[in-house]
């Protein structure tokens, strides 16, 4: 019966660790640009290349 007790005690410890590390830990995500080329028409070979936005 004790050892189901310190089981018990010990779940709760590492759930409220858990969500104290969620609510007050460093979770920002990595924001990344990230630019692909699209080629449209490409299954029947008459795709051109995209132009470049990065000038507008």
């Amino acid at each position: 019966m004790r050892k189901i007790k310190i089981l018990v005690v010990l779940i709760l410890a590492g759930l409220i660790g858990l969500a104290g590390y969620a609510y007050l830990g460093n979770m920002d995500p990595n924001r990344t640009e990230t630019r692909t080329q699209l080629q449209l028409g490409a299954e029947d070979g008459t795709a051109e290349p995209a132009a470049d936005s990065a000038g507008e």
